[in-house]
């Protein structure tokens, strides 16, 4: 039986603002309204009050953000701190705050880059442990939004399902569909900014197994996680190779399965540690803020460092992360079948076993590795391409997810559709021909809020740059000279031939390419020149004067 999601039910909130006019220099149309309630916090003679108000129709901001999980939070808090007296929204299909954070349910669920690196610039993650588990990563998330005011401007249950740009108003149209009374609803936005990551949520990737339908167990992704899935005592099957795998493995086990991780081919796993002794540092009176810092560089410089590497010398590193593998697994362990790739390190992004837990586990025998094609299922199991058969009580199919560019919002400009895979990126961050509009796409060799903090804080910049110069409208211009390249070249994942082609090409050269290196985007993204060659800003046409003389 295939497990299917089931949508989870959290209470809605939402806060507006009562400032009148917008960053980018045009007065709002009002508050920010809709069909759920919100306060008024509004002042009067120093004394604060709060109304519930209900009203029934949405209005203008100065920035909607599409997505309320670690971007869109992290983006909203530098608006926030850039901008108090400005007004935005964040527009979230579910009903929770977190995205993937909260989206994810499975055991053992945690980062798999240190939380220095994935915490927000201006928040210090205060804990010892710098691998973080998911539940801590949310908690920490849900924080950054209450202290910066954030959780009052999110909408649940908006799914944003069109965007349309006028140029004769400059301003976006954005359409969203209420996922629990599916009414439309219609915002309008000067700047309009993408935080809905690269996949889809409402759906993981499962190939087609032959057999699926005859099995009579229990059929579970990741992604959609059933709470009442008790696995003790239970043989579990686990498909897949990738990080999600290797993180189930040992947290099933720990829970009195025994796994047998069936993968086609292997990946590289390489141990990390689990706690970050710098953070020990606090106990010796060192402020949180400075260690948090200090541990931040160290992990960007050690992570930057390694990936080079990497790249630069495959072969040394494929026999430096061997010897990793032989000081972890049991002697005679058949490190050529199950853990040495066909391909280089960092083809594909390194999966991280925290002080090694997932090696622990094949140590003890609670994990098994099998590497094999699938021939079919059984009504008891799976037979493998080699005639093995295994049998199983539970199938995880840890198989990965599906690509999406934007959440899948559907993008028109002055009635032209946008084709996101027609269109060239400008600093990994803006698409040509499309105003007013950005979106986040992390790293993918190194943590993916040290991206969504420097695109956050060049967004910061290019409309404070705006507002400066009496700017409405700001858009990239493809140099038809500056051949494309495939937005994530050189990986090689499965995920990504299967959905590389819907996005966006990036182009040869600065500014429509920045490189997988998070020291040279800082220098590009916090220093470069806002108004480069590529982009074009527009003002607002003047109106005619009232009673000219001709």
């Amino acid at each position: 039986m295939v497990e299917q999601p089931a949508a989870r039910d959290v209470p809605v909130g939402f806060g507006g603002s009562k400032h009148d006019f917008g960053m980018l220099g045009w007065p709002a149309l009002g508050r920010v309204r809709g069909t759920v309630g919100w306060k008024d916090r509004s002042h009067s003679k120093g004394a604060a009050r709060s109304k519930e108000v209900a009203v029934a129709t949405a209005g203008h901001v100065d920035v909607l953000i599409v997505g309320a999980g670690l971007s869109g939070i992290g983006a909203a808090c530098h608006l926030q701190r850039a901008f108090p007296q400005r007004t935005y929204v964040l527009l979230e299909s579910r009903g929770a705050l977190g995205g993937t954070w909260d989206q994810f349910r499975f055991p053992g669920v945690r980062s798999d880059s240190d939380m220095y690196t994935l915490g927000y610039r201006f928040k210090p993650w205060r804990g010892e442990k710098s691998v973080a588990d998911g539940a801590d990563i949310l908690e920490y998330l849900r924080e950054a939004a209450v202290e910066n005011g954030v959780d009052r401007r999110i909408r649940f249950r908006h799914r944003v399902t069109r965007a349309e740009w006028s140029s004769v108003n400059n301003r976006w149209t954005v359409c969203a569909e209420r996922t629990d009374t599916g009414e439309t609803i219609r915002f309008t936005a000067g700047f309009l900014l993408s935080c809905s990551g690269y996949y889809r949520y409402d759906a993981g990737y499962t190939p087609r197994f032959a057999g699926i339908d005859r099995f009579a167990g229990r059929v579970v992704h990741p992604q959609f996680w059933p709470s009442d899935l008790e696995v003790a005592g239970e043989r579990v099957v686990l498909i897949g190779s990738g990080a999600t795998a290797v993180t189930l493995a040992p947290a099933l086990a720990a829970q009195g399965a025994h796994v047998t991780m069936v993968q086609r081919s292997p990946s590289y796993v390489v141990a990390k540690p689990a706690y970050e002794r710098m953070a020990r540092a606090v106990r010796w009176g060192v402020p949180v803020p400075v260690v948090y810092s200090l541990a931040r560089v160290k992990h960007v410089l050690m992570d930057t460092g390694d990936y080079g590497r990497c790249r630069r010398h495959p072969d040394a590193s494929r026999r430096r992360i061997r010897r990793v593998h032989e000081h972890w697994l049991p002697p005679g362990y058949d490190i050529d079948t199950h853990f040495t790739p066909q391909y280089n390190p960092w083809d594909q992004r390194l999966c991280f076993t925290p002080d090694g837990e997932f090696f622990r586990a094949i140590q003890r025998g609670d994990v098994d590795i099998v590497t094999d094609g699938i021939d079919t299922f059984t009504e008891t199991g799976l037979r493998l391409t080699s005639g093995t058969e295994l049998e199983a009580n539970v199938v995880i199919t840890a198989t990965g997810f599906q690509l999406l560019p934007f959440g899948g919002v559907e993008l028109v400009v002055d009635d032209t559709p946008v084709i996101p895979s027609e269109q060239m990126s400008y600093k990994t961050m803006m698409l040509s021909g499309v105003p007013n509009f950005a979106y986040v796409i992390g790293f993918f060799n190194i943590s993916w809020t040290l991206k969504l903090d420097l695109v956050s804080q060049y967004i910061v910049r290019l409309l404070r740059y705006m507002t400066a110069h009496h700017y409405v409208r700001c858009v990239p211009v493809r140099d038809p000279s500056v051949d494309p390249l495939p937005e994530f070249q050189g990986l090689t994942a499965g995920y990504v031939r299967r959905g590389a082609h819907r996005f966006p090409v990036q182009g040869e050269s600065l500014p429509w390419r920045l490189r997988m290196n998070f020291v040279r985007n800082w220098f590009t993204l916090r220093f470069s020149r806002v108004a480069d060659s590529a982009m074009r800003f527009e003002r607002a046409p003047q109106p005619a004067e009232v009673g000219a003389e001709h």
